[in-house]
């Protein structure tokens, strides 16, 4: 869990181009939001696309998202949750 937490954090970084922030700064129960990291709708959108070009993983209620995108420890839990066998 711990690798996937960090490769997580890297990815984050990454895709939402994140120049400011050092992947191990980003704490695993951080909120990625509000009161967080200040991510927003259009990050949200890049990380539902991460999800399903990394992990194979698509959300299929829309209400979840903000459950599963809390935190990157919140996103690790469901990956693991739903990752294809």
């Amino acid at each position: 869990m711990d690798q996937l937490i960090n490769n997580l954090k890297k990815e984050i970084v990454e895709t939402l181009n994140l120049k400011h922030i050092k992947p191990e700064e980003i704490g695993d129960d951080q909120p990625l939001f509000e009161g967080g990291l200040g991510l927003d709708s259009i990050d949200a959108l890049e990380l539902i696309v991460l999800l399903q070009q990394s992990y194979k993983i698509k959300i299929a209620n829309p209400q979840d998202g903000p459950e599963i995108f809390k935190s990157v420890k919140s996103i690790a839990m469901f990956i693991k949750a739903h990752q294809p066998a």
